[in-house]
């Protein structure tokens, strides 16, 4: 079962390695030198942990000494985290106050930094609707704010919604 894994991941294991000698990094990280790839194997086996190819060498490939579960695991987990582009979202009322408006701006240039996409949302209730045109100035104060680190994804000046995606 093990071997259908790794042909999926196209990564060698123990038997599976077929150059001569490897370039051994062993399980405590220390660089071994080019070694012969039994010598690397009977090493592995005595630790009750796997030889894996790390990268294919010029001269030989670099292989480690690891649990190759745990390696996937871990490699699995940094795809998971690193494949989730989020969407933040900042709701504002169109009479915000100035401290606000700057920190709502400056959390968005942290987050757009980062990579995350920044919603705004500009609410209305009640007697607020009278004032639309002031909530879609605000909208457009935020777009050209956000202009140097983020692009405009979609301005919907109608439900005075604006999305912002890194540039």
């Amino acid at each position: 079962m093990r071997e259908t894994v790794i042909a999926i991941q196209k990564q060698l294991i123990n038997s599976q390695i077929k150059s001569a000698q490897v370039f051994l990094i062993d399980h405590e990280n220390n660089n071994r030198g080019l070694t012969d790839t039994r010598e690397a194997l009977q090493l592995a086996e005595s630790l009750e942990l796997d030889l894996v190819v790390v990268s294919e060498g010029k001269d030989a490939p670099v292989a480690k000494i690891v649990n190759f579960g745990k390696l996937q695991y871990q490699k699995k987990k940094r795809q998971g985290r690193s494949a989730k582009p989020t969407v933040k979202e900042v709701r504002l009322r169109p009479n915000v106050g100035v401290a606000d408006y700057n920190l709502r701006i400056e959390q968005a240039v942290g987050w757009l930094s980062k990579g995350d996409s920044v919603k705004f949302v500009i609410r209305l209730r009640g007697r607020e609707h009278q004032y639309r045109e002031q909530a879609a100035e605000l909208l457009e104060k935020i777009v050209t704010a956000l202009a140097q680190v983020g692009k405009v994804q979609s301005l919907d000046k109608r439900s005075l919604v604006a999305q912002v995606v890194p540039a």
